[in-house]
């Protein structure tokens, strides 16, 4: 699976913002997913932005208190003769080609349309002018992964996923943490339904849970919970990644875990051999990512060591050159 974060595509904005015409004097999103990378280009290079039915409406081009733009004189789209039309991918090409229609009237009048896609397929790059890299599917990006329709094959955490974490007030395993499990705050919630909710909350708040997913909105096909009788058994056990990692190898249609803890998202990873994606740190973790992390754990390992063998030295030299001096 391919996967970019919002770091990747900032990074890859700036790598290839040259590539961006110099006569480029609106940069115009196609809402919504096109207005990320919009604005991250509109910005680097201090010229206006606009999504594109603000454009055709010709609403005024607002700067904020704090900002002028590089081009002064434009307080209008229709004032424009030139305008980069912005997606953040484009697969079958559908998507650009209605926003391109709707720019028909700006073409008419002597406008000139060039199209970016960040992202594009090897087999439809031809469909925009530019494109800045090439990712082929599966894929999937961190602003829309909450609500990619490959959710419907996967499994998702609750905690720290779809609500927040219990603080250390609340997690008492008793009164406490269950006023946690029924007011718990929502983060994301899917737009499709989940294959698989895997939670290491016991399987005695399940009733709970189950109000509060119907509640918020969340559906799905499974909930998995913890059978044990204590949180304090579920630690001697250390049952979290564990009872994780048993569900999502064990259905072969699963191909995403979603979990909010690094740690336990690496331990996933290594235990079914297929991806993870993580809240925490917006990192798709998978077995090929292990091997590199693998290869940098060895090389801080072996530069710690050799710190340490330095300042032993070190130490030792100091010791035998202050003993020294004291019987001269």
């Amino acid at each position: 699976m391919n996967y970019r974060s919002i770091d990747d595509l900032s990074r890859t904005i700036s790598l290839h913002l040259h590539e961006v015409p110099q006569d480029t004097e609106i940069v115009v999103g196609i809402p919504r997913s096109g207005m990320l990378p919009a604005s991250i280009i509109a910005l680097k290079l201090n010229i206006p932005l606009t999504d594109i039915h603000s454009f055709i409406r010709n609403d005024e081009l607002k700067t904020g208190s704090t900002r002028n733009y590089k081009l002064k004189k434009l307080s209008r789209p229709a004032d424009a003769r030139k305008i980069l039309l912005v997606d953040d991918s484009v697969a079958s090409g559908s998507s650009m080609k209605e926003a391109i229609k709707l720019l028909s009237e700006f073409k008419e009048r002597g406008g000139t349309v060039v199209t970016l896609a960040i992202y594009a397929e090897r087999a439809h790059r031809t469909c925009v002018d530019k494109h800045f890299e090439v990712v082929n599917q599966p894929r999937m990006f961190e602003w829309n992964i909450m609500h990619h329709p490959r959710l419907s094959e996967a499994c998702l955490d609750i905690d720290g996923v779809l609500c927040v974490d219990p603080g250390e007030d609340e997690n008492d395993d008793g009164r406490n943490y269950l006023h946690f499990v029924q007011n718990a705050r929502p983060l994301i919630i899917p737009t499709t339904q989940v294959k698989h909710l895997v939670t290491s909350r016991l399987e005695k708040y399940r009733k709970p849970t189950e109000e509060w997913l119907s509640r918020n909105g969340v559906r799905y096909r499974t909930l998995h919970m913890l059978d044990l009788p204590t949180a304090e058994e579920r630690r001697r056990l250390n049952m979290h990644h564990k009872f994780k990692a048993s569900i999502y190898g064990s259905d072969p249609e699963a191909t995403l875990f979603i979990e909010s803890e690094p740690e336990q998202a690496k331990e996933i990873m290594l235990a079914t051999g297929k991806p993870v994606y993580c809240t925490g740190d917006n990192l798709l973790y998978t077995p090929q990512m292990s091997i590199r992390s693998t290869t940098a754990k060895v090389r801080h390992f072996s530069s710690s060591l050799i710190r340490r063998s330095q300042r032993k030295i070190k130490n030792y030299l100091s010791r035998a050159f202050n003993s020294l001096r004291s019987h001269q």
